[in-house]
């Protein structure tokens, strides 16, 4: 019986020792968890728990563990171990992550995806780290405009009007093209719609669904062939943490990653076609953006958005030119 028992405690030390011996990473996102960032990062985590490499992912939703603009510091410092974040969040730390936001710089979602994987985003990730981060899942997300009384698809089209833009790039751009700015978050997009404080609106095509913006508006140019709005959401990760990890944990993290980055992209156009679907139904006159106009507006962003990201960030025309070679 004494031998058993000796044999049982072995046993349970043994166990007691793995399960102590795994690493925990923590990992922050502001997103409900319904959310498609949300899904990237737990595609990642289960197949993380799958591989049985002692590597244990808790994620954090809804930005319960800090503020959604507050997040790539603390990564850049150990003190978060991945976190999935819209880049330009971070664009005052690194300028360079502005251009992960900035109108006309990406088509649409194949173009994106070729981005991720050339010179444009290996500079970026250089300056990444520099900040102790890295990437580990790719990925953007498209949006579109609407338009209250009227289609919104070329510049000529938002003058005198009162608009809405996400991020300081497009307020650049809608300001030249000869509308008024209103800031305000997604979410109070339908309160201004219906008080009359907005005329249009630039978003997600998540946040157009999500919002019930349908409800308040005739027209919608949806991202489809062409689309001005995109933004870069991709699945960040400490570098020295990384570096850290066995090999084994590596190898499940990097395949964890490309089974996320192949979800996320499927997703993201999934939402456009969706977002359509939806406005179609409620009612809503939808207007594809023309070859003509996306042109049109990408040399309105290049006397504007362009030339004042390029003023501000003395390696900005380096950056922008490597950005406008991918094809």
């Amino acid at each position: 019986m004494k031998v058993k028992a000796l044999v049982a405690a072995a046993i349970g030390a043994a166990f007691v020792s793995s399960v102590a011996s795994a690493t925990e990473l923590r990992l922050s996102h502001q997103w409900s968890t319904k959310d498609v960032r949300h899904k990237v990062a737990e595609i990642v985590a289960n197949h993380v728990k799958d591989a049985n490499v002692d590597l244990d992912i808790k994620i954090f939703p809804s930005k319960s563990l800090f503020k959604p603009r507050e997040q790539y510091k603390p990564l850049s410092r150990g003190q978060l171990d991945m976190t999935v974040l819209p880049l330009s969040y971070a664009g005052g730390q690194q300028p360079s992550y502005n251009l992960t936001l900035m109108p006309g710089l990406v088509k649409n979602h194949d173009h994106a995806a070729r981005l991720n994987y050339s010179p444009f985003m290996d500079a970026v990730q250089e300056k990444m780290a520099e900040d102790d981060v890295m990437v580990l899942v790719h990925g953007y997300l498209a949006g579109g405009f609407v338009g209250k009384d009227k289609c919104v698809s070329h510049p000529d089209d938002v003058k005198g009007m009162q608009m809405r833009a996400a991020g300081k790039s497009f307020n650049q751009l809608l300001a030249g093209a000869g509308a008024s700015i209103a800031s305000m978050a997604s979410s109070e997009i339908y309160n201004a719609m219906q008080t009359g404080v907005l005329d249009g609106a630039n978003t997600s095509s998540s946040s157009f669904v999500s919002y019930r913006i349908y409800e308040q508006v005739k027209c919608y140019t949806p991202a489809g062939d062409q689309a001005l709005w995109f933004m870069y959401q991709p699945l960040l990760m400490n570098k020295s943490t990384f570096d850290g990890l066995s090999d084994a944990q590596k190898k499940a993290l990097r395949d964890g990653a490309k089974k996320a980055e192949e979800f996320y992209l499927q997703e993201a156009k999934s939402q456009d076609a969706n977002s359509v679907k939806v406005f179609r139904e409620a009612g809503v006159q939808i207007k594809e953006m023309t070859k003509d106009e996306f042109k049109a507006w990408q040399d309105l962003a290049k006397a504007t958005s362009y030339k004042q990201f390029v003023a501000d960030y003395p390696e900005g025309q380096r950056f922008l030119d490597l950005a406008l070679a991918v094809e």
